[in-house]
């Protein structure tokens, strides 16, 4: 008997690759996509599809059983500033009310404990896209400068106690100073927002946060993170390998290799 996964879509292409993937390797496919986030094309891929509004849980886990779905995948992500505006159901609501935060943390773990509550296997993207899984070590031509080195060491423990904290996953730094956290507005928007405050130069750290449930938001970076570091004049892009998704790597790595960017994926706190 096949196995039926339940995809629950946010934005980008990644519900549609783990949703190829999970094709390719026999699971019957149910779709959940949110309206003005998921794209339409996962409708036509998937076995049975339906569209929700943020905050709409008992549905999602009403069609999912329904469909008897056994394993459940989020992938892709959710504008932040627009969830701030979701209008939770009953049940969305009670999970919200328990939780003395409402940071991505507080709010995935809370997630995963009540699919897992009704009998569904919560699993990460590893096994559908590992191909994703960003590599480690010094990924493009030119390798940090020390000044660049220097960044990374300075600002990789402060990411992590930030981290910590369930704030954010990207720091920017420059020569020793930090300029730019990660708040709700994402990745993109805080390396263009360092660029604008310190110019050229900046050094862009990217972290999965101590604690973080790897099934859920892990760090994602791809062709628009080195198009903002360029537009940003951002030198250096230092990331946690392993714990990261990388789309698009080959075509990141060729512009960042034609605007002379280093690229750096860490592994236990080191190059």
């Amino acid at each position: 008997m096949r196995k039926k996964l339940g995809l629950i879509a946010g934005g980008g292409q990644f519900p549609l690759r783990v949703c190829d993937s999970a094709l390719k390797q026999g699971y019957l496919t149910v779709g959940v996509g949110f309206k003005d986030y998921t794209d339409p094309l996962l409708a036509s891929k998937v076995d049975e599809f339906l569209w929700v509004n943020l905050g709409q849980l008992g549905k999602v886990i009403k069609f999912l059983k329904k469909n008897h779905v056994q394993e459940v995948i989020f992938a892709g992500p959710i504008s932040k500033p627009k969830a701030l505006n979701l209008r939770p159901d009953f049940r969305a609501a009670k999970v919200l009310f328990k939780l003395k935060s409402l940071n991505d943390g507080a709010i995935f773990k809370a997630l995963i404990a009540e699919f897992e509550s009704e009998g569904f296997r919560v699993v990460g993207p590893q096994q559908f896209v590992p191909d994703l899984i960003a590599p480690s070590g010094i990924l493009s031509f030119r390798k940090p400068s020390s000044i660049e080195l220097e960044s990374f060491k300075f600002g990789w423990p402060i990411l992590k106690k930030i981290g910590n904290l369930d704030i954010g996953q990207c720091l920017v730094v420059k020569e020793k100073i930090v300029i730019a956290v990660e708040g709700i507005e994402g990745t993109n928007a805080t390396i263009k927002r360092a660029g604008e405050l310190a110019g050229k130069g900046c050094v862009v750290l990217k972290a999965f946060k101590p604690g973080q449930d790897e099934r859920i938001d892990m760090p994602a970076l791809g062709l628009e993170t080195i198009k903002t570091m360029i537009e940003a004049k951002a030198t250096a892009l230092f990331f946690e390998a392993k714990y990261s998704l990388f789309f698009d790597l080959d075509k990141s790595l060729k512009l960042a290799n034609e605007h002379g960017l280093t690229i750096v994926g860490i592994k236990e706190g080191k190059i």
